[in-house]
Protein backbone atom coordinates (compact mmCIF):
# COMPACT_ATOMS: atom_id res chain seq x y z
CA UNK A 1 0.00 0.00 0.00
CA UNK A 2 1.35 3.42 -0.96
CA UNK A 3 2.46 5.57 1.96
CA UNK A 4 0.36 8.68 2.50
CA UNK A 5 2.23 11.99 2.11
CA UNK A 6 3.10 13.98 5.22
CA UNK A 7 1.00 17.12 4.91
CA UNK A 8 1.48 20.20 7.11
CA UNK A 9 -1.99 21.74 7.05
CA UNK A 10 -2.61 22.64 10.68
CA UNK A 11 -1.04 22.21 14.09
CA UNK A 12 -3.95 20.24 15.57
CA UNK A 13 -3.13 16.81 14.08
CA UNK A 14 0.55 16.84 15.06
CA UNK A 15 1.62 15.60 18.48
CA UNK A 16 3.71 17.93 20.61
CA UNK A 17 6.74 15.67 20.15
CA UNK A 18 6.65 16.10 16.34
CA UNK A 19 6.32 19.88 16.62
CA UNK A 20 9.19 19.90 19.10
CA UNK A 21 11.32 17.96 16.60
CA UNK A 22 10.53 20.52 13.88
CA UNK A 23 11.44 23.46 16.13
CA UNK A 24 14.66 21.81 17.25
CA UNK A 25 15.68 21.28 13.63
CA UNK A 26 14.88 24.90 12.82
CA UNK A 27 17.18 26.09 15.62
CA UNK A 28 19.93 23.66 14.58
CA UNK A 29 19.84 24.57 10.90
CA UNK A 30 19.91 28.28 11.64
CA UNK A 31 22.94 27.86 13.91
CA UNK A 32 24.73 25.58 11.45
CA UNK A 33 24.71 28.19 8.69
CA UNK A 34 27.18 30.21 10.76
CA UNK A 35 27.04 33.31 8.58
CA UNK A 36 27.22 31.50 5.22
CA UNK A 37 26.05 33.52 2.19
CA UNK A 38 22.28 33.23 1.95
CA UNK A 39 22.35 31.69 -1.51
CA UNK A 40 24.54 28.74 -0.53
CA UNK A 41 22.98 25.40 0.34
CA UNK A 42 23.30 23.82 3.77
CA UNK A 43 26.32 21.53 3.98
CA UNK A 44 24.16 18.39 3.88
CA UNK A 45 21.77 19.71 1.17
CA UNK A 46 19.12 17.20 2.32
CA UNK A 47 16.57 18.06 -0.38
CA UNK A 48 18.92 18.10 -3.35
CA UNK A 49 17.01 17.22 -6.50
CA UNK A 50 13.62 18.03 -4.93
CA UNK A 51 11.28 20.66 -6.36
CA UNK A 52 8.74 22.71 -4.37
CA UNK A 53 5.77 24.25 -6.20
CA UNK A 54 4.37 27.39 -4.56
CA UNK A 55 0.77 28.34 -5.39
CA UNK A 56 -0.41 31.84 -4.48
CA UNK A 57 -4.01 32.97 -4.39
CA UNK A 58 -2.98 35.93 -2.21
CA UNK A 59 -0.15 38.42 -2.56
CA UNK A 60 2.90 37.63 -0.48
CA UNK A 61 6.30 38.94 0.57
CA UNK A 62 7.56 36.83 3.47
CA UNK A 63 5.84 33.56 2.51
CA UNK A 64 7.09 33.70 -1.08
CA UNK A 65 10.65 34.76 -0.27
CA UNK A 66 11.10 32.54 2.77
CA UNK A 67 9.83 29.33 1.13
CA UNK A 68 11.86 30.04 -2.00
CA UNK A 69 15.04 30.49 0.04
CA UNK A 70 14.12 27.55 2.30
CA UNK A 71 14.05 25.00 -0.50
CA UNK A 72 17.20 26.50 -2.06
CA UNK A 73 19.14 26.31 1.20
CA UNK A 74 18.02 22.70 1.55
CA UNK A 75 19.51 22.00 -1.88
CA UNK A 76 16.31 21.92 -3.92
CA UNK A 77 14.50 24.21 -6.35
CA UNK A 78 11.17 25.99 -6.52
CA UNK A 79 8.57 27.11 -9.02
CA UNK A 80 6.03 29.88 -8.41
CA UNK A 81 2.47 29.44 -9.68
CA UNK A 82 -0.03 32.27 -9.32
CA UNK A 83 -3.53 30.81 -9.20
CA UNK A 84 -4.87 33.38 -11.65
CA UNK A 85 -2.31 32.33 -14.26
CA UNK A 86 -3.14 28.61 -13.97
CA UNK A 87 -6.01 26.59 -15.38
CA UNK A 88 -7.49 26.88 -11.88
CA UNK A 89 -8.39 30.40 -12.94
CA UNK A 90 -10.41 28.96 -15.86
CA UNK A 91 -12.30 26.36 -13.88
CA UNK A 92 -10.04 23.30 -13.70
CA UNK A 93 -10.86 21.36 -10.57
CA UNK A 94 -8.64 21.56 -7.52
CA UNK A 95 -8.40 17.76 -7.53
CA UNK A 96 -7.14 17.60 -11.13
CA UNK A 97 -4.58 20.31 -10.45
CA UNK A 98 -3.32 18.41 -7.39
CA UNK A 99 -3.02 15.14 -9.31
CA UNK A 100 -1.13 16.79 -12.18
CA UNK A 101 1.31 18.72 -9.98
CA UNK A 102 1.97 15.55 -7.99
CA UNK A 103 3.49 14.11 -11.20
CA UNK A 104 5.83 17.09 -11.61
CA UNK A 105 7.05 18.19 -8.17
CA UNK A 106 7.96 16.74 -4.77
CA UNK A 107 5.90 19.07 -2.55
CA UNK A 108 3.41 21.92 -2.84
CA UNK A 109 3.01 25.01 -0.66
CA UNK A 110 -0.31 26.83 -1.00
CA UNK A 111 -1.28 30.31 0.15
CA UNK A 112 -5.03 29.96 -0.25
CA UNK A 113 -8.18 31.98 0.25
CA UNK A 114 -10.24 29.09 1.64
CA UNK A 115 -8.99 26.41 4.01
CA UNK A 116 -11.43 23.95 2.46
CA UNK A 117 -9.63 24.32 -0.89
CA UNK A 118 -6.31 23.50 0.78
CA UNK A 119 -7.83 20.36 2.30
CA UNK A 120 -9.34 19.34 -1.04
CA UNK A 121 -5.97 19.78 -2.75
CA UNK A 122 -4.14 17.78 -0.07
CA UNK A 123 -6.68 14.95 -0.21
CA UNK A 124 -6.07 14.53 -3.95
CA UNK A 125 -2.28 15.09 -3.91
CA UNK A 126 0.30 12.32 -3.84
CA UNK A 127 2.99 14.66 -2.46
CA UNK A 128 3.19 16.66 0.79
CA UNK A 129 1.15 19.87 0.91
CA UNK A 130 2.04 22.78 3.22
CA UNK A 131 -0.36 25.45 4.42
CA UNK A 132 1.29 28.79 3.63
CA UNK A 133 -1.81 30.63 4.92
CA UNK A 134 -5.58 30.20 4.70
CA UNK A 135 -8.59 32.01 6.08
CA UNK A 136 -8.61 29.53 8.99
CA UNK A 137 -4.98 29.23 10.09
CA UNK A 138 -1.33 30.16 9.60
CA UNK A 139 0.70 27.36 11.23
CA UNK A 140 4.07 28.20 9.62
CA UNK A 141 3.91 31.68 11.13
CA UNK A 142 3.32 30.35 14.63
CA UNK A 143 6.30 27.98 14.51
CA UNK A 144 8.46 30.94 13.47
CA UNK A 145 7.02 32.97 16.35
CA UNK A 146 7.70 30.26 18.90
CA UNK A 147 11.21 29.79 17.54
CA UNK A 148 11.79 33.53 17.98
CA UNK A 149 10.64 33.44 21.59
CA UNK A 150 12.89 30.50 22.40
CA UNK A 151 15.78 32.21 20.63
CA UNK A 152 15.38 35.22 22.92
CA UNK A 153 15.42 33.02 26.03
CA UNK A 154 11.70 32.61 26.77
CA UNK A 155 10.73 29.10 27.84
CA UNK A 156 7.42 28.32 26.19
CA UNK A 157 6.10 26.04 28.91
CA UNK A 158 4.56 28.31 31.51
CA UNK A 159 4.93 31.49 29.46
CA UNK A 160 2.03 33.93 29.20
CA UNK A 161 1.23 35.23 25.69
CA UNK A 162 -1.33 37.96 25.00
CA UNK A 163 -3.00 38.44 21.63
CA UNK A 164 -4.61 41.85 21.07
CA UNK A 165 -6.93 42.74 18.19
CA UNK A 166 -8.84 40.61 15.69
CA UNK A 167 -9.22 36.91 16.53
CA UNK A 168 -8.11 35.95 13.02
CA UNK A 169 -6.32 33.01 11.40
CA UNK A 170 -2.98 33.80 13.10
CA UNK A 171 -4.70 34.01 16.48
CA UNK A 172 -6.36 30.66 15.73
CA UNK A 173 -3.01 28.95 15.12
CA UNK A 174 -1.63 30.50 18.29
CA UNK A 175 -4.57 28.86 20.08
CA UNK A 176 -3.86 25.53 18.35
CA UNK A 177 -0.25 25.59 19.59
CA UNK A 178 -1.03 26.45 23.22
CA UNK A 179 -1.74 22.92 24.50
CA UNK A 180 1.15 21.56 22.40
CA UNK A 181 3.79 23.80 23.99
CA UNK A 182 2.31 24.57 27.40
CA UNK A 183 1.98 28.35 27.29
CA UNK A 184 -1.17 30.14 28.39
CA UNK A 185 -2.87 32.52 26.00
CA UNK A 186 -4.90 35.65 26.73
CA UNK A 187 -6.95 36.89 23.78
CA UNK A 188 -8.40 40.42 23.82
CA UNK A 189 -10.94 41.22 21.10
CA UNK A 190 -14.09 43.31 20.70
CA UNK A 191 -17.42 41.56 20.35
CA UNK A 192 -17.75 40.12 16.87
CA UNK A 193 -14.01 39.58 16.44
CA UNK A 194 -13.46 36.66 18.79
CA UNK A 195 -11.51 33.63 17.60
CA UNK A 196 -13.48 30.52 16.59
CA UNK A 197 -15.14 29.08 19.67
CA UNK A 198 -14.46 25.55 18.45
CA UNK A 199 -10.72 26.23 18.53
CA UNK A 200 -10.94 27.65 22.04
CA UNK A 201 -12.95 24.67 23.30
CA UNK A 202 -10.65 22.14 21.66
CA UNK A 203 -7.53 23.77 23.12
CA UNK A 204 -9.13 23.78 26.57
CA UNK A 205 -10.12 20.11 26.17
CA UNK A 206 -6.44 19.35 25.51
CA UNK A 207 -5.44 21.12 28.74
CA UNK A 208 -4.56 24.41 27.07
CA UNK A 209 -5.31 27.57 29.02
CA UNK A 210 -7.11 30.09 26.81
CA UNK A 211 -8.55 33.21 28.47
CA UNK A 212 -10.84 35.58 26.55
CA UNK A 213 -11.08 39.29 27.35
CA UNK A 214 -12.76 42.41 26.04
CA UNK A 215 -10.27 44.72 27.79
CA UNK A 216 -6.77 44.65 26.24
CA UNK A 217 -5.20 45.94 29.46
CA UNK A 218 -6.58 42.97 31.38
CA UNK A 219 -5.28 40.59 28.73
CA UNK A 220 -1.71 41.89 28.73
CA UNK A 221 -1.41 42.10 32.51
CA UNK A 222 1.79 40.23 33.39
CA UNK A 223 2.22 38.81 29.86
CA UNK A 224 5.69 37.81 28.68
CA UNK A 225 4.72 38.38 25.04
CA UNK A 226 2.27 40.73 23.33
CA UNK A 227 1.19 39.83 19.79
CA UNK A 228 -0.73 41.92 17.25
CA UNK A 229 -1.70 41.72 13.60
CA UNK A 230 -3.13 44.05 11.00
CA UNK A 231 -6.72 45.15 11.58
CA UNK A 232 -7.62 45.01 7.87
CA UNK A 233 -6.49 41.97 5.87
CA UNK A 234 -6.51 41.31 2.11
CA UNK A 235 -10.07 40.78 0.96
CA UNK A 236 -11.75 42.63 3.84
CA UNK A 237 -14.38 44.95 2.40
CA UNK A 238 -15.32 46.70 5.66
CA UNK A 239 -12.07 48.51 6.39
CA UNK A 240 -13.61 51.61 7.97
CA UNK A 241 -15.81 49.59 10.31
CA UNK A 242 -12.94 47.30 11.31
CA UNK A 243 -10.64 50.22 12.07
CA UNK A 244 -13.34 51.85 14.20
CA UNK A 245 -14.09 48.65 16.12
CA UNK A 246 -10.47 47.64 16.66
CA UNK A 247 -8.79 50.99 17.31
CA UNK A 248 -9.04 50.61 21.13
CA UNK A 249 -6.85 47.49 20.73
CA UNK A 250 -3.87 49.30 19.23
CA UNK A 251 -0.66 48.28 20.97
CA UNK A 252 0.83 51.40 22.51
CA UNK A 253 3.75 51.85 24.86
CA UNK A 254 1.18 52.42 27.61
CA UNK A 255 -0.37 49.02 26.90
CA UNK A 256 3.07 47.36 26.81
CA UNK A 257 3.79 48.87 30.24
CA UNK A 258 1.00 46.70 31.66
CA UNK A 259 2.74 43.54 30.48
CA UNK A 260 5.66 41.94 32.32
CA UNK A 261 8.75 44.11 32.78
CA UNK A 262 10.75 42.41 30.01
CA UNK A 263 7.81 41.61 27.74
CA UNK A 264 8.50 41.44 24.00
CA UNK A 265 6.35 42.35 21.01
CA UNK A 266 5.56 40.19 17.96
CA UNK A 267 3.77 41.00 14.71
CA UNK A 268 3.72 38.79 11.60
CA UNK A 269 3.92 41.78 9.22
CA UNK A 270 3.01 43.69 7.16
CA UNK A 271 2.35 46.29 9.85
CA UNK A 272 0.48 49.57 9.74
CA UNK A 273 2.03 51.95 12.24
CA UNK A 274 -0.60 54.05 13.98
CA UNK A 275 -3.34 51.48 13.37
CA UNK A 276 -2.74 48.17 15.20
CA UNK A 277 0.59 49.24 16.74
CA UNK A 278 2.46 52.46 17.44
CA UNK A 279 5.80 53.09 15.81
CA UNK A 280 7.62 53.41 19.12
CA UNK A 281 6.55 49.85 19.98
CA UNK A 282 7.21 48.02 16.71
CA UNK A 283 10.44 49.94 16.12
CA UNK A 284 11.46 49.93 19.77
CA UNK A 285 13.83 47.72 21.76
CA UNK A 286 11.12 45.27 22.86
CA UNK A 287 10.13 44.40 19.30
CA UNK A 288 11.28 41.11 17.77
CA UNK A 289 9.40 41.47 14.49
CA UNK A 290 12.39 41.27 12.16
CA UNK A 291 13.91 38.28 13.96
CA UNK A 292 10.42 36.79 13.69
CA UNK A 293 10.31 37.46 9.93
CA UNK A 294 13.76 35.93 9.44
CA UNK A 295 12.76 32.84 11.37
CA UNK A 296 10.01 32.11 8.84
CA UNK A 297 12.87 30.87 6.67
CA UNK A 298 14.38 28.58 9.28
CA UNK A 299 11.07 27.21 10.56
CA UNK A 300 9.92 26.44 7.02
CA UNK A 301 13.15 24.64 6.23
CA UNK A 302 12.43 22.37 9.17
CA UNK A 303 8.82 21.90 8.05
CA UNK A 304 9.91 20.92 4.53
CA UNK A 305 12.46 18.48 5.96
CA UNK A 306 9.72 16.94 8.11
CA UNK A 307 7.33 16.65 5.16
CA UNK A 308 9.94 15.06 2.91
CA UNK A 309 11.67 12.86 5.47
CA UNK A 310 12.72 9.55 3.93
Amino acid sequence: MKQQPRHFLDLWPLPASELRTILDEAHARKAARNGAPKGTADSDAPLAGRVLAMIFEKNSTRTRASFDMAIRQLGGESMVLNAGDMQLGRGETIEDTARVLSRYVDAVMIRANRHSDLETFAHAADVPVVNGLTDRSHPCQILADLMTLEQTGIELKGARIAWVGDGNNVAASLIHAAPKFGYSLAVATPEGYRPPQGDVERARSEQGRIDLFADPFEAVEGADVVVADTFVSMGDKDAEQRLADLSPYRVTRHLMDHAAKNAVFLHCLPAHRGEEVDADVIDGPRSLVFDEAENRLHAQKAILRWCLAD
